[in-house]
């Protein structure tokens, strides 16, 4: 595999606290990588970075063998990198179609002169795509507001898959689903891989993260300690060094 992104030596500091500590870190293409650890050990502050949210302090990303630097979460999207947070960012009130073409909407030329959004081209392409994630989605045309968590999380993922992001990072994206939804979403995450997506998997459930990850990075207070395949490690190997403890305790 290539490496599709690289984080090297990658620092940030608020106030007087050093949150990210020289964080080194690197994506294949075609993989699911968790990225791991307790509370305040720095996943959220990593993933903003390389998102756009945040700009770092000292380091370096690294994005198809070219370093990037994005002042806004836009430029990330733009260079191909696809953020879905726990709280999705989807509009309740707009049709599944409007939520994946927000802001990027297919535009015709009315009476050949003024410009307006193509609603068939939307509802055409939505419909495509929902059928090729074998997702169970009503149609494009109905609001996001009433689908479950699950369908809500594939509706979000489906975007990323539409506009051919090269790296999707998900945050947390089984967080208060249901056994079914969960396994739906770890399905998706392993269908973006297959696509070539680089895929970055945040999470806390130990055996859903053995079950979709080909590779595992765990954080601890700031830093990535110990990066294994899934195959080679186990829960009980994680949490020691999620919590600082292994043979020899993390300083």
């Amino acid at each position: 595999m290539n490496s599709l992104l690289e984080v090297r030596s990658l620092k940030k500091r608020f106030g007087a606290v050093e949150v990210l500590c020289g964080v080194d870190l690197t994506l294949e293409t075609g993989e699911v990588l968790a990225v791991i650890g307790d509370n305040g050990a720095g996943k959220s502050t990593l993933i903003k970075h390389i998102s756009g949210v945040y700009p770092r302090d000292d380091g370096e990303i690294v994005l198809d063998g070219q370093p990037v630097e994005f002042e806004t979460p836009k430029q990330a999207r733009r260079a191909g990198i696809e953020t879905v947070y726990q709280d999705l960012a989807l509009a309740d009130e707009l049709s599944v179609g409007a939520n994946i073409f927000l802001g990027r909407e297919p535009t015709r030329r009315w009476l050949g002169l003024l410009p307006v959004v193509d609603k068939r081209v939307i509802q055409q392409e939505t419909q495509r795509l929902i059928d090729s994630i074998e997702s169970h989605i009503p149609d494009g045309t109905s609001t996001v507001a009433g689908l479950s968590g699950g369908q809500r999380q594939a509706v979000a993922i489906a975007r990323a898959l539409y506009w051919e992001a090269k790296v999707v990072i998900l945050d947390e994206p089984t967080a208060a689903l249901a056994v079914m939804e969960r396994e739906n979403v770890i399905k998706l995450a392993r269908m973006l891989a297959s696509k070539g997506v680089g895929v970055i998997y945040i999470g806390h459930n130990l055996v859903e993260i053995l079950e979709v990850a080909d590779r595992i990075a765990v954080m601890y207070r700031g830093r990535i300690v110990h990066v294994t395949r899934s195959e080679d490690t186990s829960q009980e190997e994680l949490i020691k060094y999620m919590t600082g403890y292994t043979d020899r305790k993390i300083a």
